[in-house]
Order: structure tokens, then sequence, then C-alpha cells
């Protein structure tokens, strides 16, 4: 061992998952966490991963019970964020259809990995859950 060496060893400081120059800027990524974050964005995301849909098969494929204005403004707001293009199709009524731009592509591969964490992780959730639980009553 080396002058000063106490056989101690630390793990290396983790990096930061993102880094800002200020914390009032947040590199954007507030806006983003907000958009990904609402109860439906995800759910429009990984529904049009598999394609084009129309507005109607769009709602009826996302489980919850989203209203039709709900579903109207979550599209609209990933419309907004470029990661939605919207498609009117001069009929008659107008047919509406959506789909992924290529930058809501480039999300699927992060959903993904999200969902398969959650589905590799939910015993143990569902066990921490329990263990919490059973100590707040306690």
């Amino acid at each position: 061992m080396s002058a000063g060496h106490t056989g101690v060893t630390t793990a290396p400081a983790a990096e930061p998952v993102i880094s800002c120059e200020t914390p009032q800027d947040e590199c954007g990524v507030r806006d983003v966490l907000d958009r990904l974050g609402d109860k439906w964005s995800v759910y429009v995301v990984v529904e049009l991963a598999a394609g084009v849909l129309r507005f109607k098969e769009l709602q009826r494929r996302i489980h919850g019970d989203i209203s039709q204005r709900m579903l109207t403004l979550t599209v609209r707001r990933l419309e907004r964020d470029g990661l939605v293009e919207r498609t009117v199709h001069p009929t008659i009524p107008p047919q509406v259809e959506y789909e992924l731009t290529e930058m809501g592509q480039s999300l699927t591969h992060l959903v993904k990995a999200l969902a398969d964490w959650s589905i590799d992780h939910r015993p143990a959730i569902a066990a921490a859950r329990a263990s919490y639980d059973e100590a707040q009553e306690a």
C-alpha cells in the first residue's frame, strides 16, 4: 500500500443525470418531462409507435377512458412539440390520422425501456409498498 492509503475504497462520485449551467436553466428538461409526465401522452406515443391511427382508433386503443376532449388536447400538445403529425383528409366528414414524427419515433425506445423496467421491477415495488404501508400502520 502506498503512504496515506487507508485501504478503504469509496465508490466514484456519480455523474449527474443532467448537467445544466444554472439551476434556473434546467436544460429544458422540465418542459419535456411535463409533457411526457402527463397522464395521456405516453399512452398516445405507445399506440402510435405501431403506425398511423385515426382519431377514434387511437381513442379506443388507449386504456383508461380518455375523453375526446382530453385526447384532442393531448395530440395537439404532442403535435406542437413536434412528436406527432396530424393529417386531415378532405372527405366528408373529414378523416383525421395521427402518426409519430421521426422525433416521436426516436422517443419510443425510451418509452419501451421504461415499460420494461416497470415490468421487471413491479414485484419489488409491490413488496416495498406493502412493507412501507405496514410500517406506517404500526
